[in-house]
């Protein structure tokens, strides 16, 4: 006897925004983590030519 399986449902493209929200985790602290770094990156950047022209 063959076994009866209910289909999947079909979805269109489009989503929800409460979809989204249900699949995509919060990615704030990673964006804050990203702007610590760039700004440590650029003071020391700009630490490095305020040396390198104070002592020309």
């Amino acid at each position: 006897m063959a076994e009866i399986r209910p289909q999947a449902k079909q979805k269109s493209g489009a989503l929800t925004k409460a979809e989204l929200d249900k699949k995509e985790p919060g990615l704030s602290g990673t964006f804050v983590s990203v702007l610590i770094l760039g700004a440590f990156i650029a003071i020391s950047w700009i630490g490095v030519f305020v040396l390198f022209i104070a002592r020309n």
